[in-house]
């Protein structure tokens, strides 16, 4: 679900937006040698979600986008942690470490 969660974030961040289309399953495959029926399965979950619609002949759409922070207030008080996190000279591998473990304890994991 690699392909689902990866959409999932391009359309938080803003990089699809709506009316984009999605590569085909033949292009992705091309790239990443995914087994086809690995990124149909991944592109109908989209579509179960509502993110996306397939139109016959034409590919798969995006639909609608994701809620973002990155123009609301958790999104700037998320810049300034990290702005924060670099100045005080924490890098990368440590502020994710930090992001992970706040996460860890408010969104705990289900049990597999």
């Amino acid at each position: 679900m690699q392909i689902v969660q990866q959409t999932q974030r391009a359309l938080r961040l803003g990089l699809l937006e709506p009316g984009d289309r999605l590569p085909t399953a033949r292009e992705v495959v091309e790239v990443t040698a995914i087994n086809p029926n690995t990124v149909l399965k991944a592109y109908r979950e989209l579509e179960r979600q509502g993110l996306v619609a397939g139109r016959r002949g034409l590919g798969t759409f995006v639909l609608r986008p994701l809620d973002s922070t990155a123009d609301s207030p958790l999104g700037a008080a998320l810049d300034d942690w990290a702005r924060r996190a670099l100045a005080s000279g924490i890098d990368r591998e440590g502020a994710a470490e930090f992001m992970d473990a706040a996460l860890d304890k408010h969104f705990p994991k289900e049990e597999q």
